[in-house]
């Protein structure tokens, strides 16, 4: 019986920990830890209603358009106020957009040097130089296109800033709708630098998934979980957001079933965070650090639906709607990302074309002084929740719960772990000195713990944290 550690994991945004026991070949335990923390709850208290949309999007520079989108349906809701209909098109671009950057970047860049063998120079080494298994012609045409996906991912950050004024953190993304008008221009530029990403996608980016499908075949039994998913609507269909082109769903045992946000709350067990007692839904759970407490060993929390961990990201969409229902592993993982990508991809084309040249892109409205909102939407890697109250025209309470929580959360009071903890048990590992199959696992989930863990009160000591 053999510890792992994998402190950081490398090539994810935000390192954080992986410790695994293995014995007999194979995990037999393991534990995601998170040693960062995370304060935009308590950054948000007291502030203008309006500033959330802002400030939330610097919870992570990778998917900044989730946050903005979601903190401007969490006020939207407690407003009263839709957008016009080119407003709801307009954010469906600009979130559509930092998918695509971010899908690509994960896909080539992250992912792909576990499966590619690159040239003898960094950022291909340091690293693990086993069980490298494609063709010499597969590897160099997929090394080709790593190298052109640094560009595509460059040209998607440009549509979110044709449309958001800059990328990553796009400025037009707010309750109420956006704030630049489809002109000719405008639409022209963006159509142009989209059909070169879609055809990057669809013609190299597609194919790799599949090659790496067929020479991996393994990983579609490795680093599977049972169909225990979370889907938050993704793109309003329209400006009443009546219906999602993403719908909102539950898996439970391979079932999809109707969301209940009843069944949402968050386990502190083994989280470095003061126990509430009770689990409160999150619009009364509070944030109180704790960092010697025993048995925890993570910053980020435990969400459970009814008591289930669940797994959040393109695979659970798919899922929900229909479109890849093959299984849930290492490589169901990278194959859902990639035909999500597609997907999104020829949307984006769609809605192009549905702008309203000249009509309203945005509504104006007033803050309530005092109301409660709810902003759920789909993001990078599963489903983004903000929970916002409002007492006397400011924020009294903020919640955030991230995708990344749900992924990479800890074990709860039950022992259950999180799925990708659970995702981890059983995998094999043929070198304990290069574990890649560990890291091929992770790196599935397309982990980035920057968005889920949380930061200390200014000027409050919390045991154990050097100041």
């Amino acid at each position: 019986m053999k510890k792992i550690t994998i402190n950081p994991v490398t090539r994810a945004n935000s390192p954080f920990v992986v410790e695994v026991t293995v014995s007999g070949g194979k995990v037999v335990d393991a534990r995601c830890g998170v040693q960062f923390f995370r304060g935009f709850e308590l950054i948000l208290r007291h502030r203008d209603p309006r500033d959330a949309s802002y400030l939330t999007e610097r919870v992570c520079g990778i998917c900044s358009s989730a946050h903005g989108t979601a903190a401007a349906f969490a006020l939207e809701d407690a407003a009263g106020v839709r957008p016009p209909y080119n407003g709801n098109i307009l954010r469906n671009l600009i979130l559509a957009a930092d998918l695509l950057q971010n899908h690509i970047r994960h896909f080539y860049l992250l992912g792909l040097p576990d499966y590619v063998k690159g040239p003898d120079m960094p950022p291909f080494v340091p690293g693990y130089k086993k069980d490298f298994r494609l063709s010499d012609k597969a590897n160099r045409d997929m090394l080709q296109n790593y190298y052109i996906a640094f560009e595509m991912a460059r040209v998607a950050h440009e549509l979110v800033a044709i449309l958001g004024a800059k990328a990553p953190f796009p400025h037009s993304l707010l309750a109420g709708g956006s704030t630049v008008a489809p002109t000719a221009d405008v639409v022209m530029d963006f159509g142009y630098k989209l059909k070169k990403i879609n055809d990057f996608i669809q013609n190299r980016m597609v194919a790799d998934a599949h090659v790496l499908a067929e020479v991996y075949a393994d990983y579609y039994v490795i680093g599977r979980r049972p169909a225990d998913m979370l889907v938050f609507g993704m793109f309003p269909r329209d400006e009443r957001d009546r219906a999602r082109y993403f719908p909102f769903g539950v898996v439970e045992d391979g079932r999809v079933k109707q969301v209940d946000l009843q069944a949402v709350r968050e386990d502190l067990s083994h989280a470095w965070y003061v126990d509430a007692g009770d689990l409160p839904p999150p619009e009364y759970e509070e944030t109180e650090p704790d960092r010697e407490k025993e048995g925890a060993y993570s910053f980020v929390k435990a969400p459970r639906y009814n008591g289930r961990a669940m797994e959040g990201g393109p695979l659970a969409r798919l899922w929900v709607s229909g479109d890849y229902r093959h299984g849930v592993s290492t490589l169901d993982r990278i194959m859902a990302r990639v035909l999500e990508t597609e997907k999104i991809g020829r949307l984006m084309e769609d809605w192009l074309q549905e702008l309203r040249p000249g009509e309203p892109v945005y509504k104006p409205f007033e803050i309530p002084q005092k109301a409660a909102g709810v902003g759920l939407t789909g993001a990078m890697r599963g489903p983004l929740g903000h929970w916002l109250r409002i007492e006397k025209g400011r924020i009294a309470r903020y919640q955030i719960i991230t995708p990344t929580a749900w992924n990479m959360s800890p074990r709860d009071a039950a022992g259950r772990p999180g799925p990708m903890e659970q995702a981890l048990l059983d995998t094999p590992v043929a070198d304990e000195n290069e574990p890649i199959e560990i890291s091929r696992v992770v790196r599935a989930f397309d982990p980035c713990s920057a968005c889920a863990t949380h930061v200390i009160v200014p000027g409050k000591l919390v045991p154990g944290v050097e100041r």
